[in-house]
């Protein structure tokens, strides 16, 4: 019996060898934005994991739009010759394509790195000015961020095109707008994070004005023949957030702006917000936005083992599923779910040796 989870699958332009993606993972390493041997070394890993696409972290649209001081950027020149170093090799070596995450933080900018506290950064760290929809903290012990006005909209907009060209320069075959996890665009559509009064706040229509804004400019300048998709909240899972019907109705929006598919994550909005903890718990909502919005889907959120993957994929649930923290654990996560789904996945050739036909180990059962 053939496998769904490793049946190829077309997007766009795009032909993927199989529905398994290495979701974005942010290493906090960047040098003032460059992408570096770190970079290349981890990507490289992930390129022979076995899924047929792997995204590039959240990249940064100004050096104020970053996380923290260590996150990658897609505002300088020297940015783009860096990442074009990194991707340029692990094609050479590697059988995965590759896509980018685009965003801006918002209010969450300015940041420590995790292993550093992860909170605002303090006096003595430099940290700096952050803008978002409404100049509320994001929680407790954060900085509290300029409210945007129309001129940051417009230069943010405008940063957000500069960086999705750069991208399709590099060579990207898929390019994503980073729409979720309480960074800027996410910060507009939440009512819990905006609060204007003028066209961008107030009711769901103005509160997607800007992201709208920012889909439509981007499409304009992304080839058709490059997959362009965005990863959107499926709930902020606070009352009075975004809920799963919110997410339908932007995923129907931003098709309409010429949007390929949507990546359904969800939380992050606010501080003390937890996301629920069982296996593929915004499964159930990527299948609402799938169904109801008619447009693609990568479903995200603790799915772990090959057969949960291959079940949301089989039911018709997600059309592509994105791993992350499993494939830091497992780097060849790919190969060993195809062992157990009884498929096969593409290994550079100086691997092939340690595969079932050729080894005995890798073919055995159990």
């Amino acid at each position: 019996m053939s496998s769904a989870l490793f049946s190829p699958y077309k997007l766009a332009g795009l032909e993927l060898a199989n529905r398994i993606v290495v979701s974005p993972m942010c290493q906090y390493s960047a040098d003032d934005g460059c992408a570096n041997d770190w970079h290349l070394m981890h990507l490289g890993m992930l390129a022979n994991s076995g899924a047929a696409l792997v995204v590039v972290e959240a990249t940064h649209v100004e050096r104020s739009a970053r996380i923290t001081h260590g996150c990658v950027g897609l505002y300088s020149d020297d940015n783009e010759a860096a990442l074009a170093r990194v991707i340029s090799q692990c094609r050479r070596a590697g059988t995965a394509k590759f896509g980018i995450q685009i965003a801006h933080a918002g209010r969450k900018a300015s940041a420590q790195k995790p292993w550093e506290g992860g909170g605002s950064l303090r006096t003595g760290q430099d940290p700096w000015e952050t803008i978002a929809a409404s100049p509320i903290p994001f929680g407790d012990g954060w900085h509290a961020p300029h409210e945007a006005t129309e001129a940051d909209l417009n230069r943010v907009r405008d940063a957000f095109v500069s960086s999705f060209q750069r991208a399709v320069r590099i060579g990207f075959e898929e390019v994503e707008l980073h729409m979720a996890h309480g960074y800027l665009m996410h910060g507009f559509m939440s009512p819990l994070s905006n609060k204007r009064t003028d066209q961008y706040g107030g009711s769901f229509e103005n509160r997607m004005r800007f992201p709208l804004s920012v889909a439509r400019a981007v499409r304009a300048v992304v080839p058709k023949n490059v997959v362009l998709g965005a990863r959107i909240t499926g709930s902020d899972w606070r009352e009075g957030g975004l809920t799963p019907d919110d997410a339908v109705a932007i995923a129907k929006l931003l098709k309409a702006e010429g949007i390929d598919f949507i990546c359904v994550s969800s939380g992050g909005v606010a501080g003390g917000i937890h996301n629920p903890t069982e296996p593929g718990f915004n499964v159930p909502i990527a299948a609402r936005v799938k169904k109801e919005a008619g447009i693609p889907v990568r479903a995200v959120g603790l799915i772990v083992k090959p057969e949960h993957a291959e079940e949301i994929v089989a039911k018709g649930e997600a059309d592509m599923v994105a791993m992350a923290r499993c494939f830091l654990d497992d780097p060849h996560w790919g190969w060993h779910a195809a062992k157990a789904l009884g498929a096969d996945v593409a290994r550079p050739v100086q691997y092939a040796r340690a595969g079932p036909k050729l080894w005995a180990p890798a073919a055995a059962k159990g």
